[in-house]
C-alpha cells in the first residue's frame, strides 16, 4: 500500500489502456507516454501493462506503508527518498514509512511511477486507466488517497538503472499525409518550418501554434461529416492550428485530418510541454 501525500498539478493511475471499446463510444486512454510506463514496469519487474502513476510536471509525494520497490521514468523529475536524492530511471527501495518526493521536471511533461506489483485497483472495462475525456476509470489522485499494490511478480529486475537521453529542443515528428489532405490548398505546408505546443495542450491532444512557415488553408469549405479518428491524427480546425490527438482523444471528429503521426513517435509528443518546438517530417513516399 502507498499513500499519496501531495499530487502536484495532476496525477492519475494509468496502464496501457482499454482497447476494443470503440463500438461503445469509449476510447483506449492509457499512459500518454507508453514507453516510459513500460520502462518503469520493467525496472521493478512487472509485466509491461501493470498500472502505475502518471505525474504531470512533477510534485508527487507518497509514503510507503510497506517495503516497496519503485522506479520513476519519463520526464526527469528530481526525486528524493526521505530527503536523499535518488537516481532517475533507477530501482528505488522504499522501507515502511519512507517518503518519495518528486520535484518539478526541468524538461519533458509527464513522469511515471512504477511500483512492484502494480497499482492494484479495480479495473473498469478491463483497464485501470483514467480517461480525462469521458471520466471513466479511477478518479485523479488527491492527498490522502491510499493505493494498494499487487502481489510481487516472480521475476526480480536484473538492472539497477536505465539511462535515458534528455528531450531534444526541437522534436522531429514523422507523419503520413491523409486521409483528408486533399481538403487543403497546400498540405505540404504542414512539413514546412516548425510549430510550437500551445498552452492548452492536455491528454486529449497537443495543440499547436504556427511558429515559422506558411499557414494551413482549407481548399474545401464544406462541413465534414463526423468520422472516426485515430491516435496521432492531426486534425485541423477552421483557424488552421492543428491538434495532434493523444491518449484521451475522442473516437470521432468533425474537422479534416491532414495527417497521422507514426505510432512510434506518439511518446515523444506526450513529453512535449507548452512552448516545445516541433517539426513534422513526411513519412512514406514523397
Amino acid at each position: 500500500m502507498i499513500v499519496i501525500e501531495e499530487t502536484g498539478p495532476a496525477a492519475t493511475v494509468q496502464d496501457l489502456g482499454r482497447p476494443g471499446w470503440f463500438d461503445s463510444g469509449v476510447g483506449p486512454a492509457g499512459a500518454a507516454d507508453r514507453g516510459a510506463l513500460r520502462l518503469a514496469n520493467r525496472l521493478v519487474g512487472n509485466p509491461e501493462n501493470a498500472a502505475g502513476i502518471e505525474v504531470l510536471l512533477g510534485g508527487l509525494v507518497l509514503r510507503a506503508e510497506k517495503p516497496t520497490l519503485a522506479a520513476v521514468t519519463g520526464a526527469p523529475a528530481p526525486a528524493t527518498v526521505d530527503g536523499t536524492p535518488v537516481g532517475h530511471t533507477s530501482v528505488l527501495y522504499l522501507d515502511t514509512g519512507q517518503i518519495l518526493r518528486l520535484g518539478f521536471a526541468p524538461a519533458g511533461l509527464r513522469s511515471y511511477l512504477g511500483v512492484r506489483g502494480g497499482i492494484d485497483i479495480a479495473p473498469v472495462l478491463g483497464s485501470r486507466s483514467y480517461d480525462t475525456l469521458s471520466g471513466i476509470g479511477p478518479p485523479p489522485l488527491r492527498a490522502g488517497t491510499r493505493l494498494p499494490t499487487g502481489p510481487p511478480p516472480r521475476n526480480w529486475p536484473n538492472i539497477d538503472q536505465a539511462p535515458q537521453p534528455a528531450p531534444p529542443d526541437l522534436l522531429e515528428i514523422r507523419a503520413l499525409l491523409g486521409p483528408r489532405d486533399d481538403w487543403f490548398t497546400d498540405p505540404g505546408a504542414l512539413f514546412s518550418g516548425y510549430w510550437t505546443v500551445g498552452q492548452d495542450t492536455d491528454r486529449v491532444g497537443a495543440r499547436l501554434d504556427r511558429a515559422a512557415g506558411p499557414p494551413l488553408r482549407r481548399a474545401v469549405t464544406a462541413e465534414l461529416r463526423t468520422e472516426g479518428v485515430a491516435l496521432g491524427s492531426v486534425q485541423v480546425p477552421p483557424g488552421g492550428q492543428p491538434v495532434i490527438f493523444l491518449a484521451d482523444h475522442p473516437i470521432t471528429g468533425g474537422y479534416p485530418v491532414i495527417a497521422v503521426v507514426l505510432d512510434a513517435d506518439i511518446d515523444l509528443l506526450a513529453q512535449a510541454r507548452p512552448g516545445q518546438r516541433i517539426r513534422f517530417r513526411r513519412a512514406g513516399p514523397a
